[in-house]
């Protein structure tokens, strides 16, 4: 599913505008992105937490020239699933 698609089925479901629906989603992502930005967790109950993990840094290897090359720490996001997101998805 695309972004294009998401916002034409919920502007549908909930029988607004593509355009405020747009709107909303942008702003939804904006404040999402700000909240992981911080260091914060941001929880939606039942779907999921998003959340920053702090990655050591690491010798890793190019895989083209088997030479080893060092990795920088460095923070990436994270999502945990809630409870009956996985009880969906393990149906």
């Amino acid at each position: 599913m695309t972004k294009a698609d998401l916002i034409k089925k919920v502007a549908h479901e909930v029988e607004i505008s593509m355009a405020k629906t747009e709107s909303v989603l942008n702003a939804f992502v904006d404040h999402l992105t700000d909240v992981l930005k911080r260091g914060d967790k941001f929880m939606l109950p039942g779907f999921g937490t998003f959340h920053v993990v702090r990655r050591a840094a690491r010798v890793g290897f190019n895989p083209q020239t088997k030479t080893k090359i060092k990795i920088a720490a460095r923070k990436v996001p994270k999502f945990r699933p809630g409870s009956r997101l996985r009880k969906v998805i393990s149906k």
